[in-house]
């Protein structure tokens, strides 16, 4: 390593783990001693991303910082300006954390370059997005060193509503490490949950937010026929909605809550399907992980997962989000092996191509190390 750590303030509207905090922490865990971070969670008690942090990386969680959200004040800025002037970069994360933009814009002497990052949108624009906000953004983004998003959709969301100038706008895709989710899982990698005999198991993971609308996904599964059952991975505030869906349709000994778990290289091979139901994605990490590890997928045409997936996974997919639309395909596909196969392995090699994560890593440390003026501070292998 040459030179000092790069210290790195990270500003999260949550910190539970979802994609684009998965990606955050793939990134801290590839710079190694190159880097040290802070966190600051917008929700101070959704930090559960902390667990997939590897042990070697210097970070801390914060404690006691600025809020980032409220209404505008210029006090409330001026004390996020103060406390981002201690380190090298800061990294913003979505809606929740674009105070810190504008906390730069508006006390931006001596502060330190932002790179902002948007993902997607929670329920309240899933379906609009709110002009107000929209405002806010084209106030706010100038004083970002740059704007990168992962999708197609969000990249024109950012030219064409948040008017930002193309130079400024870095689309750079997800990636996984695709070979990692080639090996099949051992049989206990899912706690709590062992397959049974000849059944078909649909899985999904996710937040368990009301964007992503696993309520809908369980009354789907209660209308699929044969053996099969339904594993969701994660956690957060929606579980209680869920849990009621599940017993609104009595399936309980058909539904596993798995709760968080950290790798889903080491389980995601335990489905045969992979389900999606969220009501806005943009490029989701899972779908890729769920392709490298040959599965089909299930969704809605939200964000990019139609120009995602395989060919022939796309008569999977549905414009119309439904029960009974999502229904209809999971039945398709839990009644077809050799199909199951066949689309998870066109899946599998489309992953290898286009999502591995090495592409990734080395777009993020060429946009973050322009940012700091330091080529090579992050990634000098490349």
């Amino acid at each position: 390593m040459s030179g000092p750590p790069v210290n790195i303030l990270h500003l999260h509207s949550s910190f539970s783990l979802g994609g684009k905090e998965a990606r955050a922490v793939r990134l801290m865990n590839a710079w190694g001693e190159r880097a040290r971070h802070t966190i600051v969670s917008g929700v101070p008690d959704q930090t559960g991303a902390e667990r997939a942090i590897a042990r070697s990386i210097d970070y801390q969680i914060a404690q006691n910082p600025p809020p980032l959200t409220g209404k505008p004040s210029v006090k409330r800025y001026e004390a996020i300006a103060r406390y981002m002037r201690r380190f090298d970069l800061v990294l913003t994360y979505n809606w929740g954390a674009i105070d810190g933009v504008m906390a730069r814009r508006v006390f931006g002497r001596g502060a330190p370059p932002v790179v902002h990052h948007e993902d997607g949108f929670n329920s309240d624009e899933a379906t609009r997005l709110l002009p107000v906000r929209n405002m806010y953004r084209r106030l706010a983004l100038p004083a970002a060193h740059a704007l990168a998003v992962p999708s197609q959709l969000l990249e024109q969301i950012a030219l064409d509503v948040w008017k930002q100038p193309p130079a400024r706008v870095h689309r750079i895709s997800n990636g996984v490490p695709t070979m990692r989710y080639a090996a099949k899982p051992g049989k206990d990698a899912i706690p709590g949950f062992t397959r049974r005999p000849g059944e078909v198991v649909i899985g999904t993971v996710a937040g368990l937010r009301a964007v992503k609308d696993l309520p809908l996904l369980v009354r789907a599964f209660g209308g699929v026929p044969g053996k099969v059952r339904l594993v969701i991975v994660g956690e957060g505030p929606d579980r209680q909605a869920i849990e009621d869906a599940v017993d609104a349709m009595f399936l309980h000994d058909q539904v596993v809550l798995a709760g968080f778990l950290p790798d889903p290289a080491s389980y995601i091979g335990t489905f045969d399907i992979f389900a999606l139901s969220s009501r806005s994605e943009q490029q989701p990490i899972v779908v890729m992980e769920a392709m490298a590890a040959g599965l089909p997928v299930v969704s809605p045409t939200v964000g990019d997962v139609a120009e995602m997936v395989s060919e022939p996974n796309r008569q999977y997919l549905t414009e119309d989000r439904s029960e009974v639309a999502l229904r209809d395909r999971l039945t398709w596909l839990v009644q077809d092996e050799k199909t199951r196969r066949w689309v998870g392995q066109a899946n599998q090699a489309r992953a290898r191509a286009l999502f591995d994560e090495s592409a990734t890593i080395a777009a993020y440390a060429a946009l973050y190390e322009g940012a700091l003026g330091r080529p090579g501070a992050l990634w000098p292998s490349r």
